[in-house]
């Protein structure tokens, strides 16, 4: 099973914790399918990450939100013989690494590398020779499947950032790009490139065909930079991007309204811990939020018209939370 990068990087003094829960959280969700338990996991990483403290003891860690019972009990564990039965017992499973592994495969879910693995097929080498078992996304995901693996670093997102803007505002420059994810949070490196763009002509559900030509006019403005394609749809394009001499990048492109613009920013910046947060706040204060809209829920319980929102400071008003800028939302 792959080591997966703690969620706060070299300054986290909790980190050796936050890599054997994120390693459990990856177990539940590839190999035992539990979401429940993968998301309690992840939370209670997220939260030692963002702790300032290390942390002596599972009585200690169990004061904190998102940290219960068994939780505390590995952390006991792991301080005092530096080491986890469950995860020991995992890493001699061969199936179980064989899924993890497959699911690391850009395409490749957790039914699927379970079928895979029930068919023999337990490696990369092998996969590579049973690629007829694979769809085209599963494909461009095994092609570019140690190209994916690398993290990109800040400096290079930048870099096509600068690319992806200008050719899209050459075309049109009432475009509007932002580029999401951990990136737009300050992160030194990220997994993947997620881009949001809206343009005043940016229509509902009823005018499909109409958003459909507008975001093939900005892959093709990209061509170059897109060296393929995974999907295309009316509103998201899925698909690799690479400079010269580097390795490829998963880049995926969302057209938004310009009414939801706000919203999907604020929701695809992440981070997910924070996102959950702000999502019950508003709930607390009578709103739904989604990367959809703000919405004010009535005495009914049902959720009203959407509220104008003209930038993110606007969502943080409206309910009344403190403004936090992206590179404070790591959490």
């Amino acid at each position: 099973m792959s080591k997966r990068k703690n969620p706060s990087g070299t300054d986290n003094l909790n980190g050796d914790f936050c890599d054997f829960l994120m390693e459990l959280a990856e177990y539940e969700k590839n190999v035992s399918r539990n979401i429940h338990k993968y998301n309690a996991y992840r939370k209670a990483a997220s939260v030692l990450a963002s702790h300032r403290k290390r942390i002596e003891s599972g009585d200690e860690a169990k004061k904190l939100n998102g940290i219960g019972d068994k939780i505390s009990k590995k952390i006991d564990e792991f301080l005092q013989t530096g080491k986890l039965q469950k995860l020991e017992n995992i890493h001699h499973d061969e199936d179980a690494q064989s899924i993890s592994l497959l699911t690391r495969v850009s395409g490749i879910g957790p039914m699927k590398a379970a079928d895979l693995v029930k068919s023999g097929i337990k490696t990369i080498e092998a996969l590579r020779e049973s690629q007829n078992k694979l769809n085209h996304h599963q494909l461009i995901g095994l092609k570019y499947f140690e190209d994916f693996e690398k993290k990109i670093p800040r400096t290079e997102i930048q870099e096509i950032e600068t690319k992806l803007k200008a050719k899209i505002l050459e075309q049109d420059p009432q475009f509007t790009v932002t580029i999401c994810g951990s990136y737009r949070r300050g992160k030194s490196e990220s997994g993947d490139i997620d881009a949001l763009v809206t343009h005043p002509s940016v229509v509902a559900d009823s005018k499909k065909k109409h958003n459909e030509q507008l975001l093939k006019s900005i892959v093709d403005a990209l061509s170059g930079l897109v060296t393929d394609t995974i999907s295309m749809g009316d509103t998201k394009f899925m698909g690799v991007c690479r400079l010269p001499g580097l390795p490829a990048r998963r880049l995926d492109i969302r057209l938004v309204l310009p009414t939801q613009y706000h919203c999907a920013v604020l929701y695809f910046t992440g981070s997910d811990v924070f996102n959950k947060q702000m999502r019950a706040h508003a709930l607390e204060k009578g709103f739904t939020l989604n990367e959809y809209s703000l919405r004010p829920v009535g005495v009914t319980g049902v959720p009203g018209e959407p509220v104008p929102v003209s930038s993110e400071e606007d969502i943080f008003d409206y309910i009344d939370y403190p403004y936090k800028k992206p590179e404070d939302r790591n959490m």
